[in-house]
Formats: structure tokens, C-alpha cells, sequence
């Protein structure tokens, strides 16, 4: 023993006894083990393996958002629910890796591009120290090559986002989506960088195709760009919008029926009025025209959209209006592509003009009385007219109905209610043969069909149709005496002669000489029998 140790042994021995010493030993081995417990039990939080985070993408119509979940497997420390925690994530990648911060909040719902919810909540069952140490201290890295082999298989299986059908294109974007007017751009945020095609160019006016038409339709860009690159919102909306143009053939009755309001009615209404406007083209005397039918479409003032500088913010964008699948259909809804039919629109127009008659009404009345049914004979003030729209009328009345001759005009709303008072509406080839969507159901339509080779349209544009509608239709062709370009260019002209060749110089000629430069004088005998028969089956109607 060394002389240290004897002193040590001395100094010990003049402040304990033997027995002492030996307590304190045994104490002190016993404060060296609580010592260690202690510290396994503070630290083993810390310790333990770091929890797996999952990384999902989903899309949703192109657009992705963030989902982690814990998939730790000591179940010690999950709840029976199995709730996830770090409902919101911020994602950033740097050039080697890609770090993951999740922060515990309130439960919110996202969804998916299966239209499923995806709840995410706060995992309380874990311990606080637990949850704390992974919000403020961990960066869980998942290597580079894992995130872009994942967004190579999103990719591959992602929603388009427009989609091209035979007369419309029509774009629908759903996430942070942000709309400039100027710049007719409309920016969808994804969270990731995409190496697909993110740049998409429409015209939302519904009857691609026709290049006269398209021509006057502003073009827009839908654009996928990273959160980083968007402009500041300056008006949140907390509704969807609908951007449709009123360039194109609007201000014609066809058109503005078959190419803008059937087409925005199949594509707003399942809104139920909780849907935001955004005209592209701006055409204010359409609007006042039609103001009715797009108040009863929307709850909310229109938006001039292309005079916009601020930068428009929504959950759900859709570009174009959407449209029969088939590209000769017209003023007809596509059952295949939509929940609604013919027969709704027409229920909602006449919810929209406080029209009364749902059906023809019967000829003899309940007091077996009978009534004179009413005949609307629809003038023209250009094109087409009727040079005797008076004896027209006189042959009617002589034959049993009540006549109203009227010419369409801007005040719909007006017209609308003449219309559906009527059992029969009569008028040559055009415009305003469109009004037949005011008809009361099992109402008669006739068309009178110049020379110059219309059956094709007249097939497309009105008979096929006012099947559509449940109407009656009937046809008459006139001959060449009963028009004015006989007298125009005579009997031996081609244009007389033989109007098929005509057409084949195209669209323009047929146009400027059969549409625009034609009047019809019908001949009345030739013409009763077709009254007659209008007659029968508005007698029909009372069986």
C-alpha cells in the first residue's frame, strides 16, 4: 500500500466508522444506477429510431398535395385510430436530397384525384417530447432518386387537364389556381418540378373548328408552374370559376344557343348557382340579353375578366364550356356526357322567364269548349322574309288558328312568353327557328326551306333537334317560283338552275347568295296542305 492511500485510509477512518463506510459504498453503487435510469428514461426518446415518413403525391387533375404519415411499427405509441400526424409539410429540394418539416395542426381534409377524402389529424397519442423533438429538430431526408422515380410513375398516371372533344376544348383545374387577366394566363401551383407537358393553349368558346368563328375568341395559356413563380393573390374567391368567351358567332340566336348558353348550362348548373362568371370577349349587349338565364346560373356579378390587372385566386377553374361529343349536333345535350338532358333546359328556361305552359294545351277545354290554337308566324326584317306574311296568316285563321306574326328581337324575356303561348311556330330557315326552346312540349315547328340546297341544314340545325325537345316538326321545301332569285337571276341562271354547284365554290357563296340574298313568296295553295296538317296535330293534342 502506498503512502497515498495510507492517508486516505486515515482521513476516512478519523470521519467514519467501518460500518458507515459500508453504507456509504452500498449507497453510492445504488445512486450510480438511479443515475443511469435516469438518464436512459430522459434521453430514449431521442434514442429510438427516427419514425418513417411516406411521401404520397396525389393528383388531382394534374395538381399534387402533400401527405405524410406515420408508420412507425411500435404500436406502444399509436392510437387505436390510427391516426396520422403533420398535416401540413413544407417541401424543398436542394441538389443532393429532400428535407421534410412537419408541423402538427388542426385536422383538415384533402382530396385526392379519386375524389376520396384523406383526413389527416394530430396524433395525440404520441408523447409531447416525442412530437416536439420531430417538428423542431429532425429532418427526415428521403434520397433524390426515390422522389423522382415516384413523380415519373405520378406522372405517367396523371389526369389530363384539358381535353379536346369535337367542337369544344375545355380545361378543368382544380388546387391553387390563379387567374391574369391581361396576360389571359391561367397559373395551377404544383409542389414539385414537372417534366411533362404544363403548358396547355385554349380558346373557351364552344365550336372548335370553325375558323371564322374561333377567330374572334381571345386566347388563353394554362400554365403548371411551383408555388415560388406565382403571383400574389390580390382577390380570393371562395367559390369556382367558369371562363367562357362571348366572341365567336354570339349576338346570332343559333349560336348564341348551341355555342355559348346550352353548353354553359351543362357546365354550370350542377353548381347550383355557387359558381363564379369570367367572360372573356366582352360583349355587353349579349349580357343584356341573356341576363336572365345567367342570374338563374349564377350568384354572383359577371367578372369582365380581360380587363383584370389583379390577380384572381380559386380553388377550381374551368376553361371552356363543354358540348356534345358528335360535331354535326346541334342545340342538343349529349345524355352519355351529362346528367342532364334537353328536357331540363328547357325546364330551366322556363323557370327563368316565369314561362307557364310546360305542354301544348288541349284544344277542347274541360267545359267542352273549344279554343282557336294559337300559329306564330315569325317575320324577318332582312334575309329570308316573307314577302306575304299577310296571306300566310289569312289561310291560317281560315283554317282554324288564332295567328301572331312577331319578329325576334333583344327583349327575350318578352318574346319567350309569346312563343310558349303558342301551339304552332312557323318561319323560314334561320335564327330564329331557335326560339322553338320556348315551345310548350308536343307544339308544332314548321320549317320553310329555301332553294339552294338546305336539307342538310335544316336536318341538323332544327329536325333532329326538336326531337330533342318533344316537338312535332314539319317541313316544306319551296319551289323555284316561290323564290325572289328567280326574278333576280331567272329560270336558266345556275344559281336557279342548279344551286349544288354553286355550293361547291364554298361557304361564302352558298352564303352570300342563298342566305342573304333570298326572299320567299309562298304560294298558298301549294302551301295549306302543310297547314293542315299543323292543324291535325294540335287537334291531336286534345285526345
Amino acid at each position: 500500500m502506498t503512502e497515498k492511500d495510507l492517508l486516505y485510509d486515515t482521513i476516512l477512518a478519523r470521519s467514519f466508522s467501518k460500518n458507515e463506510q459500508k453504507r456509504l459504498g452500498y449507497g453510492a453503487f445504488v445512486a450510480s444506477l438511479l443515475f443511469v435510469f435516469t438518464l436512459c428514461t430522459v434521453f430514449k426518446p431521442y434514442l429510438s429510431p427516427l419514425p418513417t415518413v411516406e411521401l404520397q403525391l396525389p393528383v388531382n387533375a394534374g395538381l399534387r398535395m402533400l401527405r405524410i404519415t406515420e408508420t412507425q411499427k411500435p404500436q406502444a405509441s399509436r392510437s387505436s385510430s390510427n391516426a396520422t400526424y403533420g398535416d401540413s409539410a413544407n417541401l424543398t429540394i436542394p441538389t443532393d436530397q429532400i428535407n421534410i418539416t412537419s408541423n402538427a395542426t388542426t385536422p383538415h381534409k384533402l382530396i385526392s384525384s379519386e375524389n376520396h377524402e384523406l383526413s389527416v389529424f394530430k396524433n395525440t397519442s404520441l408523447p409531447k417530447n416525442h412530437l416536439d423533438s420531430f417538428n423542431s429538430t429532425t429532418n427526415t431526408t428521403i434520397s433524390k432518386e426515390q422522389v423522382v422515380t415516384e413523380g415519373n410513375k405520378l406522372e405517367k398516371t396523371m389526369k389530363p387537364i384539358c381535353k379536346k372533344l369535337a367542337r369544344t376544348k375545355i380545361c378543368e383545374i382544380n388546387g391553387d389556381v390563379r387567374v391574369h387577366g391581361k396576360s389571359a394566363t391561367i397559373h395551377a401551383a404544383i409542389t414539385f418540378a414537372f417534366s411533362g407537358n404544363s403548358t396547355w393553349h385554349i380558346k373557351p368558346y364552344a365550336r372548335k373548328g370553325d375558323v371564322a368563328a374561333m377567330e374572334r375568341v381571345r386566347e388563353w395559356t394554362v400554365k403548371l408552374e411551383q408555388n415560388a413563380n406565382l403571383s400574389r393573390c390580390v382577390r380570393n374567391h371562395s367559390v369556382p370559376a367558369i371562363l367562357f368567351s362571348l366572341g365567336g358567332y354570339s349576338m346570332n340566336n343559333f349560336h348564341d344557343f348551341t355555342d355559348i348558353l346550352i353548353p354553359l348550362y351543362t357546365t354550370a348548373r350542377r353548381f347550383n348557382g355557387e359558381v363564379q362568371f369570367l367572360v372573356t370577349n366582352k360583349n355587353q349587349p349579349w349580357i343584356n340579353k341573356f341576363k336572365g338565364i345567367l342570374k338563374n346560373l349564377s350568384n354572383y356579378e359577371l367578372i369582365y375578366i380581360d380587363e383584370e390587372d389583379e390577380t384572381h385566386c380559386f380553388s377550381s377553374v374551368t376553361a371552356g364550356l363543354n358540348r356534345h361529343r358528335e360535331y354535326y349536333k346541334e342545340l342538343t345535350i349529349d345524355p352519355s356526357d351529362s346528367e342532364y338532358s334537353m328536357s331540363d333546359f328547357r325546364k330551366f328556361l322556363r323557370d327563368s322567364y316565369s314561362l307557364r305552359n310546360a305542354a301544348a294545351r288541349p284544344v277542347t277545354t274541360r267545359r267542352n269548349q273549344r279554343r282557336r290554337p294559337r300559329m306564330l308566324i315569325l317575320a324577318r326584317g332582312r334575309s329570308r322574309a316573307f314577302t306575304n306574311a299577310g296571306a300566310i296568316a289569312r289561310a291560317a285563321k281560315q283554317i282554324g288558328f288564332k295567328v301572331v306574326v312577331a319578329e325576334a328581337n333583344a327583349d327575350v324575356a318578352s318574346f319567350a312568353q309569346t312563343v310558349n303561348s303558342c301551339d304552332v311556330m312557323l318561319g323560314v330557315h334561320g335564327a330564329g327557328l331557335t326560339n322553338m326552346v320556348f315551345l310548350p312540349e308536343n307544339a308544332v315547328v314548321v320549317q320553310i326551306l329555301p332553294i339552294g340546297g338546305f336539307e342538310w341544314l335544316a336536318k341538323t340545325d332544327f329536325e333532329e333537334p326538336s326531337k330533342g325537345m318533344n316537338l312535332r316538326y314539319l317541313e316544306y321545301k319551296i319551289a323555284a317560283e316561290e323564290s325572289t332569285l328567280l326574278r333576280r337571276y331567272g329560270r336558266d341562271h345556275e344559281v336557279v338552275r342548279d344551286p349544288s354547284a354553286v355550293g361547291k365554290r364554298g361557304w361564302e357563296m352558298f352564303q352570300s347568295v342563298y342566305l342573304v340574298q333570298q326572299n320567299v313568296s309562298v304560294d298558298i295553295n301549294r302551301f295549306r296542305p302543310v297547314l293542315v296538317k299543323a292543324f291535325e296535330l294540335v287537334q291531336m293534342q286534345s285526345v
